[in-house]
C-alpha cells in the first residue's frame, strides 16, 4: 500500500531543502526567499528497502494581501488531511513565532502522527534553543540540519517507525488487479465509474482498505473481476475546493500508489493539457500499467480517422519516450466504448505479468544484438553474452550480462527495449533493463 508523508510549516523553514535531501534529489526550488515553493512537489523516498511518497507544501501564512497564500493553504489543508505522517518543520535559529503556533494547532487538531523536526541544527549550540517548541505539545523535536544531512537519517527512521502497520486484508487484495481511474478535475472519473458499476449494485462491494480511507470497489460482472481504486470521484468529498490543481494531484498519488494498472481520463474538448502530464509522471514514477481513454467523445464533432490519428500523435508526443500504450476514445455519458477500456486494461495487467521463456529470449535476442551491437567505448567493445528475465517483479525486468556494462548508455537500452516491444506485447506497461556484468 502506498504510504505518504506531507512537510508542512511556515514559510523558509528549510522545507523544501528537507524535500531535496530526504528525495536524493535538486526538484524543489531552495531559495532564502519567503514563498518560493508554491506548487506541490512530489518525489519518492528509499530508506532500508523500504520505500515511500513525500510532498512538499508551500508555506502556511495568514492574513496576507498575496493571492497565492489563499491556494498554498489549501494545499498544507489538504496534504494534513491525505497524509499518513506529517513533518512539522521549525526553525531553531529563529525559535517560536506566532505562524509556528498557528501551525502547531491545526496539526494538533488533525489527529495524526506528528514529528516535529527542528531544522538548521547546524552545530550543537543550536540544538540547546530547541527546547522552547516542547510548547507545541508535539511531542520531542527532532534536531537535524537539512543542509548537510545531519540528523536525517535518525528522522527517517522516525517516519518509518510511525507509519500504520498493514492489516492482513492487503493480502486479500493482493489476490485481483486494481484499477485507478485518475485525471484532472471534470476529466469524467466519477462518470465512467459510474456507467461501470450501472444498476446492479448488488454484485459491487466497497472495501475499506489498510490506507487511511482508501476504498476498493470490487467489480464482477461481464466476465470481469477486478477492483476499482477509489480516486476524488469514489471517496467522500471533503471540504476543501476541488477545483485547484494541486487537490488533483495529490489524490491522483493515492490511487496511483495502490493500482496495478492506470485508466488516464483526458477530456476531448480540452485536449492534452500541463496536469495530464502531471499525473502521467506520477504513473510513470511509479512504474505502472497505463490506458489511456480520451473521454466525451460524442462532443467532438469531427470524428474521423484523421482526427483520432492526430489525437493519438499529440498524446504520444507529450508522453515521449514512453509511447506504447493503448488509446481509447470513449463517452461515459453515452457508455460508448467504455467496456473496450476495462478489457484494455485486463489486458495491460496480464501484460505485467507475462513471462517470455528465456531460451527464446535469447535465440532473439542475439539476432537482434548482431544486427546492431553496442556502440565501441575507446576502442573496446561491449559483448552482450547472456539475457533472462527476472520472475516475481512488478514490472517485466531483463538482465543482460556483458563484459562493459558501465559503457552501455541509454539509447542503447531505448533500442533493446523497442526490439522487445516489437516481440513480444508489452503494451501499456513499463519495462526495466538492466546490464550486468558477466
Amino acid at each position: 500500500m502506498g504510504r505518504l508523508v506531507a512537510i508542512v510549516g511556515r514559510p523558509n523553514v528549510g522545507k523544501s531543502t528537507l524535500f531535496n535531501r530526504l528525495t536524493q534529489t535538486r526538484t524543489a526550488i531552495v531559495d532564502d526567499t519567503s514563498g518560493t515553493t508554491r506548487d506541490r512537489q512530489y518525489g519518492k523516498v528509499d530508506w532500508c528497502g523500504q520505500e515511500f511518497s513525500i510532498v512538499d507544501t508551500g508555506g502556511w501564512v495568514v492574513n496576507s494581501e498575496d493571492i497565492f497564500e489563499g491556494e498554498i493553504n489549501k494545499q498544507v489543508a489538504i496534504a494534513i488531511e491525505e497524509a499518513d505522517v506529517i513533518l512539522f518543520v521549525v526553525d531553531v535559529m529563529n525559535g517560536v513565532t506566532d505562524l509556528d503556533d498557528q501551525v502547531a494547532g491545526i496539526l494538533r487538531r488533525s489527529r495524526k502522527p506528528i514529528i516535529l523536526v527542528a531544522n538548521k541544527s547546524d552545530s550543537n549550540e543550536w540544538r540547546y534553543n530547541a527546547a522552547e517548541f516542547y510548547s507545541f505539545g508535539l511531542g520531542d523535536p527532532f534536531c537535524i540540519s537539512a543542509a548537510n544531512g545531519s540528523g536525517t537519517g535518525d528522522l527517517l527512521d522516525e517516519i518509518m517507525a510511525r507509519f500504520p502497520e498493514k492489516d492482513n486484508e492487503d493480502e486479500t487484495l493482493e489476490q485481483l488487479p486494481r484499477f485507478a481511474i485518475v485525471g484532472r478535475p471534470n476529466a469524467g472519473k466519477s462518470s465512467i465509474i459510474n456507467a461501470f458499476i450501472g444498476e446492479e449494485r448488488n454484485i459491487v462491494t466497497n472495501i475499506a482498505g489498510t490506507t487511511r480511507d482508501s476504498i476498493y470497489t470490487r467489480y464482477s460482472k461481464y466476465g470481469f473481476d477486478f477492483y476499482l481504486v477509489d480516486t476524488a470521484g469514489i471517496r467522500k468529498k471533503t471540504k476543501v475546493n476541488e477545483d485547484i490543481e494541486y487537490y488533483s494531484v495529490i489524490r491522483s498519488i493515492r490511487a496511483i500508489e495502490n493500482s496495478d494498472v492506470c485508466i488516464l481520463m483526458i477530456d476531448a474538448t480540452r485536449g492534452i493539457e500541463s496536469q495530464d502530464t502531471n499525473i502521467f509522471s506520477l504513473i510513470q514514477k511509479n512504474k505502472k500499467g497505463l490506458v489511456v481513454c480520451v473521454n466525451k467523445w460524442d462532443l467532438v464533432e469531427d470524428k474521423s480517422q484523421n482526427a483520432i490519428k492526430h489525437f493519438e500523435k499529440a498524446i504520444r508526443d507529450r508522453f515521449a519516450p514512453f509511447t506504447d500504450f493503448p488509446i481509447i476514445f470513449a463517452s461515459a455519458l453515452t457508455k460508448q466504448r467504455i467496456y473496450k477500456v476495462l478489457e484494455t486494461a485486463v489486458e495491460v495487467y496480464n501484460n505485467r505479468n507475462r513471462i517470455v521463456p528465456t531460451s527464446q529470449l535469447n535465440n532473439y535476442m542475439q539476432e537482434v544484438i548482431s544486427a546492431y551491437p553496442p556502440p565501441a567505448n575507446k576502442g573496446k567493445y561491449v559483448k552482450i553474452k547472456y539475457v533472462t528475465m527476472l520472475k516475481e517483479q512488478k514490472i517485466p525486468t531483463f538482465v543482460f550480462f556483458c563484459n562493459l556494462p558501465q559503457w552501455v548508455k541509454e539509447p542503447y537500452r531505448r533500442y533493446l527495449e523497442n526490439k522487445i516491444r516489437e516481440e513480444w506485447d508489452f503494451s501499456g506497461t513499463p519495462i526495466s533493463i538492466f546490464m550486468r556484468e558477466k
